[in-house]
């Protein structure tokens, strides 16, 4: 649950933008999760303190989890060992991501969409808005090799988009062992039908509502919406908490959405093909939770007509899942009639595009990309999302870039 001390803020923000935010968050139905916390700035201090060391004993648990089912071997010491680098040399990076993230006035943590452990999001409202017009909502799922996924990896880019105009909820689920594929995927479908039933509330277009996810975020995200399009043709349309041909597009980001081609690659990779079978419930259900082969099943073309128009972003570079996955993918809807497009960006890694990529300031290639979909025929805005994409600072300086992109164990 939320508490945010917003006090001091509102003396230092134009009337127009004061009326937008108090639109925005006192419209949230009475007794939800997010409130204003009208304690002392001592007190927001206190919980934000007491939120850092409650995310930071979760991120621990979810890295030991991860080395408990990787198992500690030569070659796990060694990628052990390039993470460090790699986390050590964009370390001036994420320093300035965290502390944005912890005493932003516009990010607000951990807000409660489900029933189930681990059901929260961080909501990313634009900052300096000055007007009061419906904005932009992207849905966010990250990755995390379905074991160490955490909503807080998409600070980032929520905070980009945040500022062009767009809000951004960036949702967590459930991990193995917590949960299974099914739970994932479950939690996921929970969190669109919160952000679409109180899309209003939050200040945004209804008929702007974009879904996006990274690596495991991108397929479990696309399982949602596959079996949601599903839904709304054998199942009470009505009884539904949100419909797939409500959104206006659909981003997945370096994801595979094959698992059966994905076992043994995972496997030479270290993600031993034993745990593998058990996040995802077994080899029978390998087909199941594989959005390739669900769209290209008989079953399935009734439900074609209800996907919204989907992007593929993948780098050529990525040795996690390989740019193939993408492609299969693309070729797959394509075949079916979906509204596809697929984009491949040469000598990119599976991190570059969420990293790397944006902390070296001025425009990148996958940020552009992506607002020219949400910003589709808007001219005006398409021009000031280049002008701030050009002031767009370096974090992290191009030496380092560089070291860490040879190094990534990704």
């Amino acid at each position: 649950m939320a508490e945010i001390n917003r006090h001091w803020h509102q003396r230092h923000r134009s009337p127009r933008m004061q009326k937008w935010q108090h639109r925005v968050l006192d419209g949230i139905p009475h007794g939800g999760p997010l409130r204003l916390d009208r304690q002392n700035s001592f007190r927001g201090f206190q919980n934000d303190v007491q939120h850092a060391a409650t995310e930071t004993y979760l991120i621990t648990q979810l890295a030991l989890t991860l080395l408990r089912y990787l198992g500690i071997g030569s070659r796990w010491i060694s990628k052990f060992l390039l993470l460090c680098l790699y986390s050590l040399f964009l370390m001036p990076g994420f320093i300035q991501v965290l502390f944005k993230y912890y005493v932003s006035k516009y990010i607000h943590r951990s807000i409660v969409y489900g029933m189930e452990p681990r059901n929260r999001l961080d909501l990313y409202m634009p900052p300096n808005c000055d007007d009061d017009s419906p904005k932009p909502v992207v849905i966010f799922v990250t990755g995390g090799a379905w074991i160490i996924g955490y909503k807080g990896w998409g600070a980032l880019l929520g905070q980009q988009l945040a500022e062009h105009h767009i809000i951004v909820t960036c949702l967590d689920y459930r991990n193995f062992p917590q949960g299974s594929v099914s739970d994932m995927v479950a939690d996921i479908s929970t969190g669109i039908g919160y952000v679409c039933q109180n899309i209003t509330n939050l200040g945004g277009d209804p008929n702007r509502v974009f879904l996006a996810g990274h690596s495991a975020g991108a397929h479990l995200a696309a399982c949602a919406l596959v079996k949601q399009a599903q839904k709304e043709v054998f199942e009470d349309a009505a009884k539904l908490s949100w419909r797939s041909h409500e959104l206006k597009a659909f981003f997945a980001i370096s994801g595979g959405y094959n698992l059966p081609n994905l076992v043994d690659h995972f496997h030479q990779r270290g993600l031993s093909r034993s745990i593998f079978l058990r996040v995802m419930e077994g080899e029978e259900s390998l087909p199941l939770f594989s959005p390739e082969l669900l769209v290209l099943s008989p079953a399935f073309q009734e439900a074609v007509p209800h996907l919204p128009s989907i992007s593929l972003f993948h780098g050529t570079a990525d040795c996690s899942i390989h740019h193939e996955a993408s492609v299969a993918f693309g070729n797959a809807l394509q075949s079916v009639g979906a509204k596809v497009t697929t984009i491949l960006y040469a000598g990119k890694t599976h991190t570059d595009l969420l990293l790397q990529d944006p902390m070296q300031g001025g425009v990148d290639d996958l940020l552009a990309d992506i607002l020219a979909v949400i910003h589709k025929g808007d001219d005006e805005a398409k021009a000031e999302d280049f002008m701030v994409m050009k002031r767009r600072r370096r974090l992290v300086p191009e030496i380092f870039l560089q070291l860490a992109h040879r190094v990534c164990p990704f």
